[in-house]
Formats: C-alpha cells, sequence, structure tokens
C-alpha cells in the first residue's frame, strides 16, 4: 500500500496486518450500527397488541428515553461485539489467502475476490452467529428486569444468557438461523468484495496512486456495500420473513428463537416459536396483510413472495438497506486501509511476508 508504481499488480498486505486491520475495521463498523440494530431487533420482536414500537426514529427515542444508551439502544453490544471483531479477523485472514492462492494458480482475478469473500464469510460465520443469537436476545431484553418492554428474555448478562440459553435449550440454539444467514450473507460479502476491489483499481488509477485519498477510500467501500446490499434485496428479505414468521405447529421451521424463559422451558409439541431475524433495519417486519410464507425453504420462500406481492416484494426496503450498507461498508473498508498502512510503520513487514 502507498506505493506510486505498479498499480495492475495486487497488494498483498502480511496476513497478521490484514486480520488486525479488518478486525477493528469491521467491529467498529458493526459498533457505529449497533443502536439503529437495536431499534429494528425491537420492533421485529415486538409481542405486544398493539406493538410499542413502530417507526424507526419514534422507536429509537422511546428506547434512549426510556432506558438510555448503555443499556438500551446499545443493548447486546459485549456479544456483537465478541462476535464481530474475531468474525472481521477471521474474514479478512482467510479472503487474503484465499485470494492468493486463487490468483497463484491462474483463477480470473474478479472470480478470485467472489470466491474469497464468500470463503471468508463462511469461515467467519462460526463466530459470528452464536454471537448474534446472544446480541439480539439482549437487546430484545435491555436492561435486567426492564419495567419499559416484557420481551420474555431476562438474563442477568452475557454469560448468564450463553449458559441460560445452552442449560435450556441445548447447544444447537446458540446457531439458529444459520442457514438462512448463510444464504443472504456469503453472496453479499462475495459481490462486497469483488466490487470493492474493481472500484479501488479504478480509483487507484484514476488517480495513479495506490494512495487514493480519504474521500475515494470512504467512496469506493461505501459503493461496494451499497451495491452488494440492493443486489441481494431479495435474500434478506425471504430471510427476514422466514425469521420472523410464527409458527405454531410441530412443524416450525427451527430458524428461531423461542420467545421468553417459559417458551424456553415448554415441552408442548405446539409450543410457539416466534423467530428473530439478524438483518439490517430496511425488512424488519412484512407489509401489512402478507402472507405466511410457510417454509424454512429459501428457494420456496423467494417464490412465495413473488407469486403474491411480485417483484416489488423481493426488493422491499432496498432504499434503507442500500444507505445501511453504505455506510458500514465505508466506514469498514475505509479503516482496514488506513490501519494497514499505520500497520506498515509500526511492524514493518518483511520481505519474507512481503512476497506471500
Amino acid at each position: 500500500m502507498g506505493l506510486e508504481g505498479d498499480l495492475g499488480e495486487e497488494s498483498r498486505p502480511p496476513y497478521l496486518h490484514a486480520m488486525i486491520a479488518g478486525g477493528i475495521g469491521g467491529s467498529t463498523g458493526d459498533m457505529l450500527m449497533h443502536s439503529l440494530d437495536t431499534v429494528k431487533t425491537r420492533q421485529q420482536g415486538d409481542p405486544h397488541v398493539p406493538p410499542k414500537y413502530v417507526n424507526l426514529g419514534s422507536s429509537y427515542y422511546r428506547i434512549w428515553r426510556q432506558e438510555g444508551i448503555g443499556r438500551g439502544l446499545y443493548g447486546g453490544w459485549l456479544p456483537a461485539l465478541g462476535g464481530s471483531f474475531p468474525g472481521t479477523m477471521l474474514f479478512f485472514g482467510t479472503y487474503e489467502w484465499s485470494k492468493r492462492f486463487l490468483i497463484d494458480r491462474g483463477l480470473q482475478q474478479h472470480l478470485a475476490y467472489l470466491s474469497a469473500g464468500f470463503i471468508g464469510d463462511l469461515t467467519a460465520s462460526i463466530v459470528y452467529v452464536p454471537s448474534e443469537v446472544l446480541k439480539t436476545r439482549m437487546q430484545l431484553q435491555g436492561r435486567y428486569n426492564n419495567p419499559y418492554f416484557e420481551s420474555g428474555y431476562n438474563y442477568k448478562g452475557t454469560l448468564d444468557a450463553a449458559r441460560t440459553i445452552v442449560r435450556l435449550e441445548g447447544p444447537s440454539a446458540l446457531f439458529y438461523g444459520y442457514k438462512a444467514t448463510l444464504y443472504r450473507d456469503l453472496p453479499f460479502s462475495a459481490l462486497q468484495f469483488m466490487f470493492w476491489e474493481q472500484f479501488l483499481a479504478w480509483a487507484q488509477q484514476y488517480k495513479e496512486s495506490r494512495d487514493v485519498g480519504m474521500p475515494l477510500e470512504l467512496l469506493t467501500g461505501g459503493l461496494a456495500g451499497g451495491l452488494a446490499g440492493v443486489m441481494t434485496c431479495p435474500l434478506d428479505v425471504v430471510k427476514t420473513r422466514l425469521q420472523t414468521q410464527v409458527n405454531m405447529d410441530n412443524g416450525a421451521t427451527g430458524l428461531g428463537q423461542t420467545t421468553g424463559a417459559k417458551a424456553a422451558k415448554a415441552t408442548s409439541p405446539n409450543a410457539q416459536k416466534r423467530n428473530i431475524s439478524t438483518s439490517s433495519p430496511s425488512t424488519h417486519t412484512p407489509r401489512p396483510g402478507a402472507v405466511n410464507l410457510q417454509t424454512s425453504s429459501v428457494i420456496q420462500g423467494l417464490k412465495v413472495i413473488y407469486r403474491t406481492e411480485g417483484v416489488g416484494g423481493w426488493f422491499r426496503g432496498v432504499g434503507p438497506r442500500g444507505v445501511w450498507t453504505f455506510i458500514q461498508s465505508g466506514c469498514m473498508l475505509f479503516l482496514y486501509q488506513r490501519l494497514l498502512r499505520q500497520l506498515d510503520v509500526w511492524m514493518p513487514p518483511t520481505e519474507k511476508e512481503h512476497s506471500l
């Protein structure tokens, strides 16, 4: 990074640098968006009739006024950070290794970037999916013994939540929504990093330097995430619908989380499961009157939405999703590039590391 020549050559930072920079950049981007994610989670997980949280603005203000920032808007920040930092470290380390391996064996660069993004997210999912389950329940709960919102969850803290879930629901409960999450996140990460590498290459050619400056660093990362977010919106919509539909029978999808300690202990085959999504705020609830998908299949879900709502149903909330992914991706990839340069100063790579 920062070299004037050889713009056509792919940049290869040391793996350790990529993992540190990626972990800090990714977790910072996630923390910046955490309060909005909490509002989304409250909206889609609200068991009250009529619902307490209706639109984004009033819900944000209500949680802030009643519960504050630390245990309200930033409820669940600890498991979120605990999953985001190691998850993005794993992602960037795997991404860098995969793309170099594939390019060195003759695969065309765009396909290498696409494949490496896919492989990187699959590796990181081992960490971030369990953290999403913990984060989501803590967001729904808010403060311990919360007098303002009864979600059914009431853990003393993150460790207590993990122990209680494993004891009452089994270790597999920490991986609720795993399949549906991968259906959305793998294509998103693959497209995001393929676009980013191409946009960054164009920016470097335009500036005739590897250092394209802050505005273009923010823009290339933001455009990559925003475009990938728009293209994968149908997968985000169906994932949210699958994870938020209510199942009252024995054929429940198993993708969601049981509501409350009582539901967690229930042994009746007809025990209700209300599923909680890990999507961006743009697709937190289906449109009024939308049919229940009655399936755990992403493909079948896409077909039902298209049949009943048309193409517009696939792209519900595409504007907010595009903005959300633009901001998060721009922040993450900007910090990633800046930190790589700084790490080159603080921890100069050896010749062997440069050649890897």
